[in-house]
């Protein structure tokens, strides 16, 4: 049982009984397993929680009363917040670590290709895809990690505002990915427009169901919403669709090497941004006073986001006939996300 400034009401050494506190190795906090992982040491407890540790209540209050950090921020509840652990067990340095990694991959493969001469060898109408197509989904991209990058400021614990943060530090990383990397390729082709992409996500009508979905996430009061919405319904349903369903095989078939390289860190975020949000949303929906609501909750969400997603999705067909080369068709890539879709849900005890 975690000590909590109700039930001890002193802040004096001694005064609580709590996870080996009769041990010279100090853990204050229930760890998941038999033992605290390096990342619990490092995330548990780490933001204040007057309803556990800080008996004098907030250390900070805003003008109107709240606390630096409050539950209505979203309309979810839980009747503990603290027992998220991310599955990915991600936090500052490890993560820093993989983005390390993941940008000198990425840098690689552009300066070879470049070097081989590989961008004057793509085929001529998929250069104009990802002149303009490329270049619009890069602001998907950078809109979701924006709406994310506000999420996490009011996850009630450390743990849910790590796995928040770092998702939102992936969706940036790639918009600045893709962002560089086809202002690099444009060197080397003759004609390239840079500005083409944006042209192409604000006025392009196979965009606007996509930039529509995206904007109605970042524009979510509930951060608990935005996570939801982006990694249940808009990930699985547009995301995915797009990287893995459009751009990583359709490029290959195209003489372009590079592109689904750039791309396919991707792929391997969104398993681990996937994990964490599964957990989360699967503590709450089964909460042993809450779960009723919270399901209910869900189900509004899904409805709201699910639905845009598809419209998009459905508008996006076009985009499968532009390259020459087409080893994949949009049905079969819509199937994919269809089924992953599902899955999701199946996992959650969600309905569509």
């Amino acid at each position: 049982m975690v000590a909590t400034s109700s039930s001890v009401g002193s802040g004096a050494a001694g005064a609580a009984t709590f996870s080996d506190s009769d041990s010279r190795r100090f853990h204050y906090f229930e760890p998941r397993g038999q033992r605290a992982t390096h990342y619990e040491d490092v995330t548990v407890d780490v933001q204040p929680d007057p309803e556990r540790y800080l008996i004098q209540s907030w250390i900070i209050n805003f003008a109107d009363g709240k606390g630096a950090y409050v539950k209505d921020a979203t309309e979810a509840k839980s009747s503990n917040w603290h027992a998220f652990r991310a599955p990915d067990q991600e936090w500052e340095r490890t993560h820093y670590q993989r983005q390390s990694k993941i940008e000198t991959m990425v840098q690689g493969v552009i300066a070879n290709g470049r070097r081989a001469g590989v961008p004057k060898a793509f085929d001529k109408a998929w250069v104009a895809v990802l002149q303009n197509d490329l270049g619009a989904w890069k602001h998907a991209e950078f809109g979701l990690g924006t709406a994310l990058m506000q999420a996490q400021r009011y996850g009630y614990t450390q743990m849910i505002n790590n796995a928040t943060l770092t998702n939102s530090s992936y969706k940036l990383r790639l918009a600045q990915d893709l962002t560089l990397y086809l202002a690099e390729i444009g060197l080397d082709i003759p004609g390239w427009k840079d500005e083409a992409g944006k042209t192409t996500w604000l006025e392009d009508p196979i965009w606007q169901g996509v930039r529509t979905a995206v904007e109605t996430i970042m524009g979510a009061t509930d951060y608990l919403e935005q996570y939801f919405a982006i990694n249940v319904a808009f990930e699985p349903l547009i995301g995915e669709l797009v990287r893995s369903g459009f751009f990583i095989p359709v490029g290959s078939a195209n003489k372009d090497s590079m592109t689904p390289s750039v791309i396919s860190a991707a792929e391997a975020d969104y398993e681990r941004n996937l994990a964490n949000t599964v957990d989360l949303i699967y503590l709450l929906a089964n909460d042993p006073s809450h779960a009723n609501e919270n399901r209910a909750l869900f189900q509004r969400w899904l409805s709201k986001h699910a639905d845009l997603a598809e419209k998009a999705a459905s508008q996006l067909q076009p985009l499968w006939s532009k390259p020459h080369s087409k080893p994949v068709s949009f049905q079969d890539a819509r199937s994919k996300s269809h089924e992953r879709f599902g899955q999701i849900l199946s996992e959650l005890g969600l309905r569509q």
